[in-house]
């Protein structure tokens, strides 16, 4: 009775803490949902009982990581980091409605751009521009799901 994470009480379980359900076999821990980026089931699902149920249909797996459809980071957000720093490619003419979802900072070369290591999940990019030139940035979303871009001008 009670899975061992309880104690039965006239026929009623009283769970110990981190446990719910009528058997206490609900856990409230909610490690095992925890994302690579640090975010509860990768921000598309909901922890139920210590497992992702994942709410975007595109995202599968035990922490709703894995899209088998979707574009990399750096591919989706290619065209609003061009227009918007360097005014050119297919969003030039809608960048201020579509591009605007990410804060952007300018820096002079490739060892400027933010590092590895720090507490936000961070993607290097590197992407050619409309003219077939590389360009290099880094996108980064932190706890508060703010975006954040630094781009090499």
């Amino acid at each position: 009775r009670c899975t061992g994470n309880g104690i039965c009480k006239c026929r009623v379980c009283e769970c110990f803490p981190n446990f719910t359900g009528s058997a206490c076999d609900c856990s409230l821990d909610t490690t095992p949902c925890m994302a690579g980026n640090g975010q509860i089931c990768n921000g598309r699902g909901t922890c139920e009982c210590g497992t992702c149920n994942c709410t975007d249909p595109k995202f599968q797996g035990p922490t709703c990581e894995m899209c088998q459809t979707c574009l990399g980071v750096c591919a989706e957000h290619k065209d609003c980091v061009q227009c918007r720093a360097f005014e050119k490619g297919e969003k030039k003419e809608t960048c201020s409605q579509e591009c605007m979802h990410f804060n952007m900072t300018r820096v002079d070369s490739r060892d400027k751009l933010p590092q590895p290591g720090q507490p936000d999940p961070l993607s290097h990019c590197k992407e050619k521009d409309v003219d077939d030139c590389w360009f290099y940035f880094t996108y980064s979303v932190n706890s508060n799901g703010e975006a954040s871009v630094h781009v090499v001008e």
